[in-house]
């Protein structure tokens, strides 16, 4: 991926460098990595992965967290935060320049680095969660290390796969602006916990093929792709589908419990949304077929 040299955000929060704030017990914010974490630990260490899941998402011990920092550049001699605060900043000059053209105002998200766990507007961010968005402060969360388990535990390498999983990421915030994450969230409580998940599995793929629609603008105005970049992207895809990290469990598939689409299904997504590069084309919730 060419992006050395590019624009950096200064929409970042860095808060590596602090130390840990009061106790706090997990919030309900569930990230792209909880999953993936929670499947890989009940597998290596014989622990129910549901039982770490809940862990993971809320439950368990207080943890000390790290406290809000101010917004500025990632630090210059750091290859891999710069690197995540390019994509961010792509990402806001394709979603500014959508938003502009259809008539609206992009308000662009931060991106907070932080290690272990940190307070967001959604309870405590942990580590564990993997990368994740908390639309209630409009920010996006990542601790770096998340990146060595996508890459050594999940088989999935390479730059343009860590933008993949940035641009998913911002794709939550895009819905949010857009009101799709409210009403998704207006129906808890109302559908049954298999429709639940099902609601989950389309705003997932949604923020997949939204991925794809930033991957696809980036292209035509700045030509970041390099080749083997889509490969990288579709590879992580895949490895972090439903099905797959179910199977990596050493557990039978079960379709009524994907909360984020199938392998097959993510791929299929993002590569739509690539393709076209149209918002029209990412309603997954009038799709008959995901």
């Amino acid at each position: 991926m060419r992006w050395d040299g590019n624009r950096e955000s200064e929409n970042i929060e860095d808060r590596r460098g602090q130390g840990g704030g009061s106790p706090i017990f997990g919030g309900r914010s569930i990230g792209i990595g909880t999953i993936v974490v929670a499947l890989i630990g009940g597998w290596v260490l014989g622990i129910n992965p549901l039982t770490l899941l809940g862990m993971l998402s809320g439950g368990g011990s207080p943890v000390a967290v790290q406290q809000p920092a101010p917004a500025g550049r990632a630090p210059a001699d750091d290859t891999m935060a710069r690197f995540v605060s390019t994509v961010l900043a792509d990402t806001e000059d394709v979603w500014g320049d959508l938003f502009r053209k259809n008539g609206g105002n992009y308000q662009q998200p931060r991106l907070v680095l932080f290690r272990g766990a940190t307070q967001t507007a959604c309870g405590t961010g942990q580590a564990a969660m993997g990368p994740f968005y908390c639309p209630a402060d409009q920010k996006v969360y990542i601790d770096l290390g998340f990146y060595q388990t996508l890459k050594n535990q999940l088989g999935a390498p390479g730059d343009f796969a860590q933008a993949y999983v940035i641009a998913h990421e911002v794709g939550h915030h895009v819905q949010h602006l857009l009101g799709i994450t409210d009403k998704v969230d207006s129906m808890r409580g109302r559908v049954s916990k298999a429709e639940q998940n099902q609601l989950s599995v389309r705003l997932e793929l949604q923020a997949d093929c939204l991925a794809g629609v930033w991957a696809h603008h980036a292209q035509d105005a700045r030509q970041i792709l390099e080749q083997g970049d889509v490969e990288e992207a579709m590879n992580a895809a895949a490895k972090i589908g439903d099905d797959a990290l179910q199977r990596a469990a050493g557990g039978a598939v079960v379709p009524d419990s994907f909360t984020h689409g199938t392998s097959a299904q993510r791929q299929r997504w993002f590569q739509s949304g690539l393709q076209r590069g149209e918002l029209k084309g990412c309603d997954t919730f009038s799709a008959r077929q995901l």
